[in-house]
């Protein structure tokens, strides 16, 4: 047992985090007045933009942090009319969450719903229900009870529009979420500043990581160190990231008592490293004493793809040339062939069979000393069969909003300055050898910064 609080003594980053101040205030009444010239255009007389609560204290989408600095649930309704004043409904979950951080930008009202319920409060009623009818009747002071209202929110949002609908029957409604997507894809210049800094924090959680993983060390204290180090420097969340540890190299997994041995790779997937609300990616390998030359060409050629793919990055590109580019380390490599590599006919260790029916996982002992000190044992093999974990080369990552894009194969759309990414090349054949290797970049308008710039993108080597 090691002195847990003792793994980061002595540890400092080897550059400082560049902090980016908080999006100045004109650019969320910017958005706002984006968001109500869509609206006109759609011939919508109120925007109405919904997040829902979620497990953890967190919300299920990000559009009203991104329309008014809400981090919280919440109804905006917003009237395409510039001299109607826009109006918040929030305080239906049982979140405790208070601000700050959180005085909405913009808003001339918000009103508090409450979280109804026999069991919670000894008060009947349905929260949901609640805010739609204190919604409604903004609405119908404003006189839109019959208007054209654009909708926007996620599948949680689904019980409250068709509430909504029951309640204004003769009411028009239309889907106004993509419209929304659609102005978070392009980062401005306080945006970009945001996701630079988020992304120097996963630099500084990598080296911390890199700082206290040696023979003995849990994969516990990993992910603490890990955390700690960007969470003490600022950044807003501990989870959503996987590190994982075993002898052939993972793709992604949790910590659950894995004790670091010589020949071991662990992999930190750096997935959810958030500040100001803006998220960084990374993905880097760590390998332990000796390994297999197999599990050296595979972390050779993942970081290899990552770097073929990105000396290419420049606007006007079409994404799916970042993932040909990538590949071609892995067809070079006898890994795929060059069939393989298009999406569709990508092998990747969560797919299905080729006919699209369910693959089954394969039945097999792994022994795993530390999994079995728990009193479990590991009876499959996971995954299921060899490949990349996914069937792209990374995706967008960083602006708030609704999902973007993949790069992949079949992504004809073109870079443009402002947008961001994480290409992570991945390779895993259970139990045998595994890599999951990536960074993140911002388009910029003569080609590219490579924001995680202060950890090597090769495989960081520790003494067995």
């Amino acid at each position: 047992m090691t002195g847990f609080e003792t793994l980061l003594d002595g540890f400092e980053p080897d550059f400082d985090v560049e902090y980016a101040p908080p999006i100045p205030e004109d650019e969320f009444h910017d958005r706002i007045a984006r968001l109500r010239r869509a609206a006109a255009v759609a011939e919508n007389e109120v925007t109405l933009v919904h997040t829902d609560g979620a497990p953890g204290f967190g919300t299920s989408n990000t559009y009203l942090h991104w329309l008014c600095d809400w981090p919280r649930e919440g109804i905006l309704v917003v009237p395409t009319d510039t001299t109607q004043d826009i109006h918040l409904f929030s305080f239906y979950t049982e979140s405790v969450i208070m601000p700050p951080a959180g005085e909405p930008i913009g808003i001339a009202a918000i009103w508090q719903i409450s979280p109804f319920s026999i069991e919670y409060g000894g008060r009947p009623g349905n929260p949901s229900h609640k805010t739609v009818d204190a919604v409604i009747k903004r609405l119908t002071d404003l006189g839109y009870a019959r208007s054209s209202i654009g909708l926007v929110g996620d599948a949680t949002s689904v019980q409250f529009w068709n509430y909504l609908k029951s309640e204004l029957p003769h009411a028009r409604y239309s889907n106004r979420t993509e419209s929304l997507n659609d102005m978070t894809r392009i980062l401005s210049a306080n945006e970009q500043a945001q996701i630079r800094t988020a992304a120097q924090l996963t630099d500084v959680a990598v080296q911390a990581a890199y700082h206290v993983t040696r023979p003995g060390v849990s994969d516990f204290e990993i992910y603490a160190a890990f955390t700690f180090a960007q969470m003490s420097r600022g950044g807003e969340t501990g989870d959503g990231y996987q590190i994982g540890i075993n002898p052939w190299g993972t793709a992604c997994g949790k910590p659950y008592g894995h004790i670091v041995r010589s020949g071991d790779i662990g992999n930190l997937y750096v997935s959810n490293v958030r500040y100001h609300g803006y998220t960084a990616q990374i993905a880097r390998m760590i390998a332990v004493g000796s390994i297999t030359k197999k599990q050296a060409t595979t972390l050779e050629m993942c970081a290899d793809a990552v770097k073929r793919a990105q000396a290419i990055i420049k606007p006007g590109l079409p994404f799916s040339a970042l993932h040909d580019a990538a590949f071609t380390a892995y067809t070079d490599r006898g890994y795929l062939s060059p069939t393989q590599v298009r999406t569709a006919d990508m092998p990747y260790n969560w797919g299905a069979m080729p006919d699209g029916s369910a693959r089954l996982v394969p039945e097999q002992h792994v022994p795993d000393p530390d999994y079995e000190a728990t009193g479990r044992v590991l009876n499959h093999v996971y995954p299921a069969t060899f490949g990349p974990h996914n069937p792209n080369l990374g995706h967008s990552v960083g602006p708030m909003g609704g999902p973007k894009f993949n790069v992949t194969s079949h992504n004809t759309e073109r870079l443009q300055p402002g947008m961001s990414f994480v290409l992570h090349a991945q390779w895993l054949d259970p139990l045998s050898d595994g890599a999951n290797i990536g960074d993140m970049f911002l388009v910029t308008e003569d080609g590219y910064e490579r924001l995680s710039s202060h950890t090597a993108l090769e495989t960081h080597r520790i003494a067995g």
